[in-house]
């Protein structure tokens, strides 16, 4: 497809393994139910997806290998468990599975959660780190605060649902040398706006759309 980064998201296993999956739990996408961190490694290959008879719920390790002699960089998200709680170690396994795959470099880690992407920011030797914003505390921090806070940090790049971004907040992370990220945008007319804000990272369920109106 020609695309710049593959995004996804990491939980962590019972035994310590970085998994691929969106949620916390299994219920929703697998065959399966309970929390990611209640299975090994094992367990969880073993597990399909639902609807999907020869895939099973994937370690980051396996990503990494499919992304091998691609241009594709990766793009990971660092998730909390159910209870929203930091997994501890996670970003210490998260960026050593990258090292023995020879892809810190080429990485961003991404994740709404401050603290964990400072320990990313300090790790060093990423391509960067991204912080997320949700569509709640975005209007209640506001552009300024989070770019002053990204900028004290070293963050490369805030990101923030399509729908939240505006001319104004693009103004002022400009002003403040902070990238722009934003998820959401999945049909025509929110692609074309993003793309007309002049955002850097724009996250879509249809890529194949998105090129084509990039051009």
């Amino acid at each position: 497809l020609g695309l710049d980064q593959a995004e996804c998201d990491v939980h962590l296993s019972a035994d310590g393994e970085v998994v691929v999956i969106h949620d916390a739990t299994l219920d929703r996408t697998t065959d399966a139910t309970g929390p990611v961190v209640a299975r090994r490694a094992a367990e969880l290959a073993a597990i399909g997806l639902r609807g999907e008879n020869a895939e099973h719920v994937p370690l980051l390790r396996e990503m990494l290998a499919a992304l091998r002699g691609s241009p594709v960089a990766p793009r990971i998200e660092i998730k909390p468990d159910a209870a929203k709680h930091p997994y501890g170690g996670i970003v210490d396994r998260t960026l050593t599975v990258l090292d023995q795959a020879g892809a810190r470099a080429r990485a961003w880690i991404i994740g709404f959660e401050r603290d964990t992407m400072i320990a990313a920011q300090q790790a060093g030797g990423l391509a960067g780190v991204a912080w997320l914003f949700s569509r709640g505390d975005w209007p209640r921090i506001g552009a300024r605060a989070a770019a002053a806070a990204a900028r004290g940090h070293g963050f490369a790049e805030i990101g923030v649902a399509a729908a939240s971004l505006d001319a104004e907040a693009v103004a002022i992370l400009r002003q403040a040398g902070i990238g722009i990220g934003v998820w959401g945008a999945d049909d025509a007319a929110m692609i074309r706006r993003m793309i007309g804000l002049g955002v850097d990272i724009l996250a879509t369920d249809d890529p194949k759309l998105a090129l084509a109106i990039r051009g």
